[in-house]
């Protein structure tokens, strides 16, 4: 469960530093303007470093990818839930066999296993997991392709993590409109903070705990916590 006492202090720490105005019609968060704009210009910024710093990296990966699996593609794409409830498609650097979401959903037990796992398999019993894809996902690196989420504007560095229509549907409820009022992320206050240790509810008590204190300041610190949590490896499987 997350420390209230910890929640607390990082609310109060929030409050005093946030530039997120509350509309005080409907008791929803409103961004400034100078936040929006502050967040999609260090968007652009990161995605272009990352983009440059990562070129060679990427091509490498595509390589040994298609060299271990030549029958399936390089990029895995699925359908998620964006801002507004727009739905867009997530990139990633394919880690499993090309017919992975087959054999999950043909596979009585393996997904149940999935669904009370909260929508993951536990770590070294997912069958459908190439040996260059547990690399990837110890690492992050699956998730380089989605720079070109964020250049695109369907993704914001820094957000709740982009979630599966059933994900939406069981675990947030009511809230479901508060978790889509906002862009997803390639990395979020979950994310940073324990990622696959971390199950619901609790995930979805952190992503919504995000969205009520989001503010440029938190954005910059959750990004400081992710790259903590890349380099240790922490929650990562």
């Amino acid at each position: 469960m997350i420390d209230e006492k910890i929640l607390a202090e990082q609310i109060l720490e929030q409050d005093t530093l946030s530039i997120v105005q509350t509309d005080d019609v409907n008791g929803k968060k409103k961004d400034s303007k100078m936040y929006l704009m502050s967040k999609r210009i260090f968007d652009i910024l990161m995605a272009l470093l990352l983009l440059v710093i990562s070129a060679i990296p990427m091509a490498i990966i595509a390589a040994i990818i298609k060299l271990q699996d030549p029958n399936g593609g390089v990029f895995f794409a699925q359908e998620r839930y964006g801002l507004e409830g727009k739905r867009f498609k997530i990139y990633k650097f394919r880690s499993m066999v090309a017919n992975a979401e087959e054999m999950l959903k043909n596979n009585e037990v393996l997904y149940k296993k999935y669904i009370e796992n909260g929508y993951k398999l536990p770590e070294g019993e997912d069958p459908r997991i190439m040996n260059v894809g547990s690399i990837l996902r110890k690492t992050s690196l699956d998730e380089l392709p989605q720079i070109f989420n964020v250049l695109n504007g369907s993704m914001s560095f820094v957000g709740p993590r982009p979630i599966l229509d059933e994900e939406l549907k069981s675990e947030y409820g009511i809230d479901r409109i508060k978790f889509l009022s906002v862009k997803p992320g390639v990395t979020g206050y979950w994310q940073a903070n324990g990622r696959s240790n971390i199950n619901y509810p609790e995930r979805a008590q952190m992503e919504l705990y995000y969205i009520s204190n989001r503010s440029f300041l938190f954005d910059l610190k959750i990004v400081y916590q992710t790259f903590l949590s890349v380099v240790s490896g922490k929650g990562a499987h």
